[in-house]
């Protein structure tokens, strides 16, 4: 199947989304949402770790050091109360976009 791009917007819901599960590091982040779209969308090292960041500076995750399955040093990502929050109205508002497109898809 051919990989998709992130539809514009999506990563960080995605990325608050996957964390809600549990602490992940960045790999397992791109791998975790690689595998749940069946292979279909891939992120980048590009694009996600300053979607990261972002998360990071706006409060949504929190991030410590620690050792990865083959015991090298990674940054892992915990979702906080206020991305938990964050990801409530992300998903609502997508619900909302995808409904209106719908609406306009089946107009024509």
């Amino acid at each position: 199947m051919k990989r998709s791009e992130i539809p514009y917007g999506t990563l960080d819901m995605m990325v608050l989304k996957t964390l809600a599960a549990g602490p992940k590091h960045g790999y397992g982040i791109a791998q975790r949402i690689h595998q749940v779209s069946g292979s279909v969308l891939q992120v980048e090292e590009g694009s996600l770790y300053p979607a990261l960041q972002r998360l990071l500076v706006k409060g949504w995750v929190r991030a410590e050091w620690g050792p990865s399955e083959n015991n090298r040093r990674a940054r892992y990502y915990q979702l906080t109360a206020a991305g938990r929050k964050q990801l409530e109205i992300e998903e609502m508002e997508f619900e909302k976009a995808i409904a209106a497109i719908r609406q306009v898809l089946q107009s024509a």
